[in-house]
């Protein structure tokens, strides 16, 4: 629609096979089980982890994988968006899980200025805490233009410079918390508003 940035169109069909996302933001709790130390600007064990790149994610999957024997990854951008929106039970809100943010995220208006708890604000549709707002999350994806095709698991170009980040975060304001709403940065870009979530295969 109208309120639409260029990189979010053209409107396409994506289908995504069945997959398992994590309810919340990876903690800092999470991130120092696996890597031993906590990078994160704003500290406290439940608070999403931060300051991590998309190169330091990998290194922390790498290990949780060896050590969990599971296939954790990041969500690809359609996966991303399509658990954002609610999957199957989609209402179609414009945040992840409300029309009204301040029910569903944490971003510049009502932050203060940090990061707060993971899951302290109301689920979406399909229970998953904090996908407006908080921190940005990386996905898998280089950032890049979409195609008008319908596309089965796409998994974005081949190649590009920044990777996506999507969400929206406590220090931006309402228009990036929008579900629809891509960002990117590349991959060894850290930030104290980015942090991610997993997903695993079924």
């Amino acid at each position: 629609g109208s309120d639409c940035d260029n990189d979010e169109r053209p409107a396409h069909r994506v289908t995504v096979s069945t997959f398992y996302m994590s309810k919340y933001e990876i903690t800092q709790k999470q991130w120092v089980e696996i890597m031993g130390s906590n990078p994160s600007y704003f500290k406290g064990d439940n608070l999403p982890v931060e300051l991590v790149s998309w190169e330091d994610v990998q290194e922390f999957i790498r290990k949780l994988n060896a050590k969990t024997g599971k296939q954790y990854r990041l969500p690809t951008e359609a996966e991303w968006e399509y658990a954002a929106r609610g999957g199957t039970k989609s209402k179609g809100y414009k945040y992840s899980g409300s029309n009204t943010l301040s029910n569903v995220a944490w971003y510049n208006d009502n932050s203060g200025s940090t990061t707060h708890p993971v899951g302290s604000k109301m689920p979406n549709e399909l229970g998953l805490y904090d996908m407006s707002g908080n921190v940005w999350e990386w996905c898998w994806d280089w950032y890049g233009d979409y195609g008008s095709s319908a596309q089965t698991n796409p998994t974005g170009p081949s190649s590009g410079s920044g990777r996506v980040g999507r969400g929206g975060s406590w220090s931006g304001g309402a228009g990036d918390c929008r579900v629809a709403r891509r960002g990117n940065s590349i991959p060894g870009f850290r930030r104290g508003s980015i942090g991610f979530r997993l997903v695993c295969l079924p």
